[in-house]
């Protein structure tokens, strides 16, 4: 069943009905990016080297170049930790879009799911930003102790994701705490699916499209628990 979604939204992905949502979550996840850039490099330029001088007088001229590169390999750090989540924001405003286009192409005989209302799909991106930044915090911690670096990265995110790409596609289904209950019950299953996102979500470049692939796949495997319910 979820090797079944898996392919199902694979196929999906590069299909001329999702590229226009692509190309609407890849430029604003880049302006997203370009911004945060420009906006911590400023405040690190104002604030911090002028505190640092401060604090520490008669600095040689050569610690500033040498701080600029820290700073530059920090904030590309940071970046690199923050495609994923910022992503998965901005593309929380077009997965109903994405749910659309699986529900009227892969079951076109079923009833369609009712849209997320635009101000509860905002809440539950911020929500989603906050946790996968959380969860991602917790998982670099993690990878300083040998042995469970890489599986903390996949338990996390594999949870996380899981956990919020279900209830998504079940509440344009159900009301919020039926879709809740719902996840609770096949939690199992919701878990393993969430792996295949993370593994998705680990393979660079790939991973700018991991919201609308997740979002697929859930779509997929709702359909297929509800189908098992109702047998």
């Amino acid at each position: 069943m979820i090797l079944d979604a898996a392919r199902a939204a694979a196929s999906r992905l590069f299909s001329p009905q999702f590229r226009s949502v692509f190309l609407k979550t890849l430029g604003l996840t880049l302006l997203a990016l370009v911004a945060f850039w420009f906006g911590i490099e400023s405040l690190l330029e104002w604030l911090a080297w002028p505190w640092l001088q401060g604090l520490l007088p008669g600095l040689p001229s050569w610690a500033g170049w040498l701080g600029a590169i820290v700073a530059g390999i920090l904030l590309a750090m940071g970046m690199a930790l923050l495609v994923a989540p910022v992503t998965a924001v901005i593309a929380g405003l077009f997965l109903d879009d994405v749910a659309e286009v699986v529900e009227r192409t892969d079951y076109p005989d079923d009833p369609p799911g009712r849209p997320v209302p635009a101000l509860h799909a905002l809440v539950l991106a911020i929500k989603f930003f906050g946790v996968v930044v959380l969860g991602n915090m917790v998982a670099l911690l993690l990878l300083l102790v040998p042995g469970i670096n890489i599986a903390a990265f996949f338990i996390v995110n594999g949870y996380l994701l899981g956990r919020e790409f279900f209830e998504f596609a079940a509440m344009r289904f159900r009301p919020e705490a039926e879709a809740k209950a719902l996840r609770r019950k096949h939690a199992g299953t919701v878990f393993l699916a969430g792996l295949v996102i993370a593994a998705f979500l680990a393979v660079p470049l790939l991973n700018l499209l991991t919201p609308l692939f997740a979002a697929a796949m859930m779509v997929n495997l709702h359909k297929a628990v509800s189908a098992r319910e109702k047998a």
